[in-house]
């Protein structure tokens, strides 16, 4: 469709507006219609209209989403709804925009009540762009005016947004919200309109002219530094991509940061040091540091000594129950003992307390039932495989079982969520014991309980400091990633959340624990292991030309094909070389521990891209200092946003 002056450059069909606002939309309140992004003499307009005014030969009949389809929205009978709209954001805006006429059919007339519903606006005129949240229904886009007005929100039942997004960038710059990835902040490319904006947002100190040139340079750079309130870039870390941006930020003040941003620098790491890893530690070197009356003597040094070459065999039974806080390093094998008795009485006391509830009370029980049996469920398939859990009617598994029903006595609020059988089962493995075993679980539960809270935020935090670090190692590798969509590394979940316990050989998982419950050379060193783990597969990733879909299928196919001792050398040298940078920003030395946070963190830290805090100088750790891994961290993934559908 073409004229004098007029050129359509985008057009997209089954494009709806939802004129009510109940839980199911019913044919009478969809108003199907084109979207269409046309060149009009000096203008670029943004026009929809309902079919019946729309011309050309679409056609666009109404129908609901099959439940039963790939596509599907939530069926009749799901008893929560959510529109996917903030209060402020209404299905059908009580503000309308100013009418402007265009010309998709020359002389049409509405036809219906629905023509009243067509608009075209200026993409001048526009001030911001919301998506919705993916997996939402159908995918929509809520366009916000310069005078603060939204227009009626676009339903893309066919899908488009993407696509539409992207003919808009040719004409816009879309920044992105450091506090909302589903928000993107208008920006016209005129270099005056946009030096104005710079103005009255106040966020540069110097002249806005040099920032404008910059800014379309590299916008995504820049919008992000103009927040932070710096000048130096850490190019590797931000890549313009079309992401979130924000609505009204207010100007901060000048002796304050923006909240949510650190400041950005160019790092520079060295070389990466080589690593030797030594031999397991034996029962002669073990009972070296062994003094009077069974005290450990000597305890820095032979923390070091398992994170550096692991434990015998032999010795696990022993270590495990001081390395995961059961027993104490400084204790005498008197205290140890008494120490025992007095847990083992308390097990069972709590051993009791589910097994002494009747079957009619466990009727009325629907919690404990549930715990029993997601539980039974999930030990039927706990490494079935291993000879000690092996056969329909093993002793181990009811071990298990036992175990994870009287820790929901221990801990009832957080109970038993799947994944914990996977951890359990290596510690009852080795302690041949269902006390020690008990106790070295809740140990080891107390360093990773927050991976399976329901609120999933420390997961979340975990995913976004592994994202932090990978950032800075390798900034190609997150850019690629970024550009496949798997810039969240969601597919790293299953790492973190099991501490790797179905990435490796039975064991190696046995090596690994006890080298990160030492707590050296730092806490996070499981994020460490994840960044090792994807150095090591980056070339394949990146020359291999992998999609997300792609990249999914070789993580998960790395399983059990992965060397132990190889990840530990790498993720050791990766901490050095780290760790050896004089400017390494203040963040990552938070999550290397090399660093105190500088504040507590709020619940919701902004999106990736990840920026880096200046540089601080590194304080004096001894290698050897005693820490416990804390897996946990300052910074949140959000979701990525939907695919079209």
């Amino acid at each position: 469709m073409e004229g004098p002056g007029y050129r359509v450059v985008f057009e997209k069909g089954g494009v709806y507006l939802h004129t009510s606002a109940k839980k199911h939309q019913d044919a009478d309140s969809l108003i199907a219609g084109v979207i269409r992004v046309v060149e009009k003499d000096n203008d670029v307009l943004l026009h929809w209209a309902p079919v019946e005014e729309a011309g050309g030969s679409t056609q666009i009949l109404f129908s609901k989403k099959d439940s039963s389809g790939g596509d599907s929205c939530p069926s009749e009978e799901e008893p929560t709804f959510d529109p996917g709209y903030e209060p402020d954001w209404a299905v059908i805006s009580t503000v309308r925009p100013r009418p402007r006429h265009s010309e998709p059919t020359k002389g049409a007339e509405p036809s219906s009540p629905q023509g009243s519903w067509a608009f075209s606006v200026s993409l001048g005129e526009l001030k911001s762009i919301r998506r919705s949240k993916p997996g939402l229904n159908w995918a929509y886009l809520v366009l916000v005016t310069q005078a603060g007005g939204s227009l009626p929100a676009l339903h893309f039942h066919s899908g488009g947004t993407r696509a539409l997004l992207r003919v808009l960038s040719r004409y816009l710059l879309l920044a992105s919200s450091p506090q909302d990835s589903r928000l993107y902040l208008v920006f016209p490319h005129d270099s005056s309109a946009l030096s104005n904006s710079f103005h009255h947002l106040q966020l540069f100190d110097q002249d806005s002219s040099n920032v404008v040139s910059r800014f379309l340079q590299d916008p995504y750079s820049t919008t992000f530094s103009s927040f932070s309130r710096v000048t130096n870039f850490f190019r590797g870390a931000l890549q313009p991509h079309l992401e979130g941006a924000s609505s009204d930020l207010p100007p901060p003040p000048d002796d304050e940061p923006e909240p949510g941003f650190e400041v950005i620098s160019c790092v520079e790491l060295g070389p990466r040091p080589a690593v030797e890893r030594g031999p397991p530690v034996t029962e002669e070197e073990w009972a070296q540091h062994v003094g009077p009356e069974g005290r450990l003597q000597q305890v820095p040094e032979l923390k070091a000594r398992i994170f550096s070459g692991g434990l015998s065999p032999s010795l696990r039974r022993e270590a495990w129950k001081l390395l995961l806080g059961y027993l104490s390093w400084g204790g005498s094998a008197e205290e140890h003992k008494a120490h025992v008795r007095q847990k083992t009485d308390e097990y069972f006391r709590m051993k009791l307390q589910w097994k002494s509830v009747s079957p009619e009370q466990e009727r009325r029980n629907s919690l404990l039932r549930g715990y029993r049996s997601l539980i039974e469920r999930d030990v039927s398939r706990t490494d079935r495989n291993n000879r000690f859990y092996e056969g329909p009617e093993n002793p181990g598994l009811g071990l298990l079982n036992d175990i994870l029903l009287t820790y929901c006595m221990y801990h009832f609020d957080l109970g038993y969520v799947q994944g914990m059988s996977d951890l359990l089962s290596p510690i009852l493995y080795v302690t041949q014991s269902e006390v020690d075993a008990f106790w070295c679980f809740c140990g080891y539960m107390e360093l990773v309980h927050g991976n399976f809270e329901e609120s999933q935020e420390t997961m979340k935090r975990q995913l976004g400091q592994l994202l932090l670090l990978l950032r800075v190692l390798d900034p190609s590798l997150c850019d690629f990633l970024d550009s496949q969509d798997s810039g969240s590394l969601c597919f790293c979940f299953r790492w973190l959340l099991i501490w790797f316990k179905r990435e490796f050989p039975f064991p190696d998982v046995l090596r690994l624990w006890e080298v990160l419950w030492t707590g050296l050379p730092g806490p996070n060193l499981h994020l460490l292991v994840a960044c090792a783990i994807l150095d090591m597969e980056r070339d394949t990733l990146m020359l291999s030309g992998f999609g997300s879909n792609e990249i999914l299928k070789h993580i998960n196919e790395l399983t059990m094909k992965l060397s132990v001792e190889d990840v530990l050398t790498r993720a050791e040298a990766l901490y050095r070389q780290l760790t050896a940078c004089p400017e390494l920003p203040h963040n990552v030395q938070e999550v290397l521990g090399l660093a105190a946070p500088a504040e507590l963190h709020s619940p919701s830290p902004p999106a990736s891209p990840l920026p880096l805090s200046p540089a601080r100088s590194l304080p004096d750790v001894a290698p050897g200092a005693d820490s416990v891994p804390q897996p946990d961290s300052s910074l949140e993934i959000l979701p990525e946003d939907e695919a079209d559908t």
